[in-house]
Parts: C-alpha cells; structure tokens; sequence
C-alpha cells in the first residue's frame, strides 16, 4: 500500500512547471488511495494542454517510483470548488477580527492568534480584507508574493499560517484607490479564486467600521463569527460597539471581546492603566459577550523579525490560552 505521506514527499521534490519554488503537491486538491493505486485531483497552473500532458506524466513516473499501482490524474476546474469553501457546512471556521476604529491592534490579534491555532495542528489562513490599509505582509515579514496561475491564486505560507493580502500585490506600498464596487469584487475574489486548500479555520482582519466591507462579509459568509478588539478607553469602546451592532444586525454569532492594551506591567508587577479602565467590560456588556482575553501593552517579544509574539512570552501564553479557549468553543457548538 503506497501512503499519503510518501506521495506528499514525492511531489513536494518536483516543481511546478513554470515554477521555480511552487512543488506540484501545492496543485494537488484531492487524493484517494485504494491499496498500491492512486487517484489525484489537480488544479492545473494553465489551460494548456501541453502542461496538463507534462504534469500528468510528471505526477505517473514519480509515483510508481515509489511502487504506485495504477496512478489516475484528474484536472479540476476550480471554479467547481468555489461553493466549497464559502458554503455553510464546508467544515471551515470563519471568524472576522473587527473593530469600531483604527489602531487598536485588530491585524496583530488577528496574525498571533492564528499563529496560536496553527500551533495546536489546526489548518489556518488569514484574509487580509483591509484593502486600503493591508498590514498583514509586512507585519508577518513576507515579502514573497504568491503564485499565480491563470485561473487561482496560492496564497503565502508564514509559521503555518496560510496568507493572502491586497498588500501581496501591490509595488512599493502603493496606495490603492478604488470604489466601493472594485472592493467586492477584489475580497469576492480573494476567498473564491484562491487555492486555500482545507482550512479548519479562516481569519479575516477586517477593516475599521462598518463600510462596505463589512457588509460585503456579511452577505458572502452569513455563517462567519465574530471577534470584537478595543483598547480600555472609553471612546474606543464606544466606537467599537457599533461593529458589535453590525455583528448582531447580519446575525454573526459573537464569540467575545479582546480588550488590547488593557494595561503595562513594570518588572516588579505593578500595573499601570494607560489608557483607563472598564472599556472592555462596558462592550461585552452592551453586546451581551464576554470579555474573552486582557491583553497587556508590551515591547515585542518576536521572532522572525515579525509581530508575532514568541510564544514563550508572556502575551504569546496569552494567545496560546485563547486558541485553546475558542477550540472548545467551537468543539461544544
């Protein structure tokens, strides 16, 4: 019997045509396996023929080189499997990380907590969907753009998490200047016409307020959960509850409240309040949540040059105990 771990080491050792880092088992979006035979689904890079020809031989002489029977290859059309990821019981967790206004830390939530579920074994993605002030790139550290091929885009993997970005594309940090329409069709796109794969959970870092994208979210993925970030001050509490209002209005489910920055801690323990106290408590309350998660205002304890925190810091710990908090969460639903 040939495994699925042998065909996974085979493919990851031959590229992609055209491609100089993009393995073939990247293309591959089903394999099944019955004794020495295998049947695999591919998205092809092209409509070609010719590729197809030489990535159906490729795929046959590596695998009956590691003792394969009968090998069968089938190119998939992936606008077949745009419903899959988007449809309600596709068997991946979507969870929007919003808030009310700017600057209260929502992208670096979004970037360490999926961190913290990869961790665990979880298959995670991130969706930058602030498609004027992306950060996510730079903030994980990526400069590597993605693959693309004329009918699917493959998004960046960074600390195994699976990454796609407006700020991917873009040259020289760029602004983009679109309007509402070409927003829609751009976030349509990133969730439909990427190669995500299988994904137990997809992070949205969402832009600020309650715009267009946000609305566009709603309706694309009424099943998606919602996470609300704010600092302990008060306006940004009171702001941040306006996203929470859009949240109950498209009836996403909340799963909690991040208050960021909630205090500093000097090294002898005693913490000091900067930017007062309660914010997060007054949300939750309004919105008939919990507060899920304190998180103090801290130097960066990184890794990798990125803002991820090292998870042996103690806000890393603090991710970690929210990962494994929204996994039995999602288990008892």
């Amino acid at each position: 019997m040939i495994s699925q771990n042998v065909i996974q080491i085979a493919l990851m050792q031959i590229p992609i045509p055209g491609s100089e880092s993009r393995p073939i088992w990247d293309l591959v979006k089903k394999l099944s396996i019955s004794g020495l035979d295998a049947e695999l689904q591919l998205i092809p890079p092209s409509s070609d023929p010719m590729v197809r020809s030489v990535l159906h031989d490729l795929v046959t002489k590596a695998l009956k080189a590691e003792g394969a029977g009968n090998v069968r290859v089938i190119f998939h059309n992936p606008n077949e499997g745009v419903p899959e990821l988007l449809r309600e019981h596709s068997g991946t967790t979507f969870i929007a990380i919003t808030s009310g206004k700017g600057g209260v830390g929502k992208s670096t939530v979004t970037i360490n907590l999926a961190a913290a579920l990869a961790r665990t074994g979880k298959k995670v993605g991130v969706l930058d969907a602030d498609i004027y002030g992306f950060s996510v790139p730079s903030m994980m550290d990526i400069e590597e753009k993605p693959f693309i091929t004329d009918q699917m885009a493959f998004p960046v993997e960074r600390d195994g998490v699976k990454i796609m970005s407006m700020g991917l594309f873009v040259k020289d940090n760029s602004p983009v200047v679109w309007r509402g329409p070409m927003l829609q069709k751009r976030i349509v796109q990133f969730l439909a016409n990427t190669n995500w794969g299988e994904l137990d959970y997809l992070l949205i870092d969402m832009p600020p307020g309650t715009g267009d994208a946000a609305m566009d979210i709603a309706a694309i993925l009424p099943q998606a959960k919602e996470i609300i970030v704010t600092t302990p001050h008060s306006v940004a509490s009171a702001v941040a509850s306006r996203a929470g209002y859009m949240a109950r209005h498209t009836e996403h489910e909340i799963l909690g409240v991040i208050e960021n920055m909630a205090y500093f801690e000097e090294k002898d323990g005693t913490r000091s309040y900067l930017f007062g106290r309660g914010g997060g408590e007054l949300l939750a309350s309004k919105l008939q949540t919990n507060v899920i998660a304190r998180l103090p205002l801290t130097s960066f304890e990184t890794y990798n040059g990125s803002s991820l925190y090292d998870e042996d810091s103690v806000v890393g710990e603090l991710f970690s105990t929210l990962a494994e908090d929204l996994l039995f969460l999602d288990a008892s639903s």
